[in-house]
């Protein structure tokens, strides 16, 4: 297993990418950390994680609140001795942010993701950097789908948002590679499985006139394969790029939109 004795953070482990990550972390070996804001929620995926035969801790942790991340993580530290990864997927609806144009868009709604995705993933991108450059060893993962990279339309401040923690990804590789701690970005097409990609279909859908259906048709055929990215493929790689095996990825982005990005 390639992450047996990692302690794996996951901030926002309730949601769809969040707990496909989680159980693949454990799958491969790893304690993981699952955190959220609804704890019951929380502990349901670590039974589930448990009931497979791995090993879960759960703790209600808002990831905008800086001192509950620190002190959480200074609980993972006296328990498990490091913290080998951490991997932010928190989110929040899309309703009123994305399906909307620019010139149509309260500043308000434009600037809520830039605000609440920044500060989550520096508090904890900061907070596990500070405990790993100590043990001269870590991960720290984050998700951007592909308008982190590509223009779209309609997105709202959503693209500015994860275009700016692919920049914080490789400030962290700059400053903290040095110290054995890499910073990687695994990027995606949007997911149709999980809730939210439906509700954001459902948004661009209705703004250009056609149905959901059709829009996703749309979505996944601008990649090579004409197909979405899927939680799975999602999953397997978060895990890979925790793992030893890719110690030489740092400051960069797992590509995984099928050829829709080509680098």
């Amino acid at each position: 297993m390639s992450l047996k004795n990692k302690n794996a953070v996951v901030y926002g482990a309730t949601g769809s990418v969040g707990g496909a990550v989680a159980r693949a972390f454990a799958r491969e070996g790893a304690r993981v950390f699952l955190t959220g804001r609804d704890l019951c929620a929380v502990d349901a995926l670590a039974k589930e994680i448990s009931a497979a035969g791995g090993a879960a801790e759960t703790a209600r942790v808002d990831a905008l609140d800086e001192e509950a991340v620190e002190s959480h993580l200074d609980a993972v530290v006296r328990q498990g001795g490091t913290v080998d990864v951490s991997f932010n997927a928190i989110g929040i609806p899309q309703q009123g942010i994305q399906g909307i144009p620019l010139t149509e868009l309260p500043v308000e709604s434009f600037a809520l993701p830039i605000a609440t995705y920044t500060q989550a993933h520096f508090l904890t991108a900061r907070a596990a950097a500070r405990r790993m450059v100590r043990q001269r060893s870590g991960v720290i993962l984050m998700h951007t789908p592909e308008p982190a990279r590509l223009g779209f339309p309609l997105v709202g401040g959503m693209g500015p948002a994860w275009a700016a923690l692919e920049g914080l990804n490789r400030a962290l590789s700059a400053e903290y590679a040095r110290y054995g701690v890499r910073a990687v970005c695994l990027r995606t097409s949007g997911l149709p499985e999980t809730p939210t990609i439906d509700v954001v279909f459902g948004l661009h859908a209705e703004a250009q006139g056609i149905t959901p259906e059709q829009f996703a048709a749309f979505a996944a055929g601008l990649s090579h394969r004409r197909q979405a990215t899927t939680l799975r493929e999602l999953a397997n790689v978060a895990a890979f790029v925790a793992s030893d095996q890719a110690a030489a990825m740092t400051g960069t982005v797992a590509n995984l939109t099928g050829g829709q990005i080509v680098d």
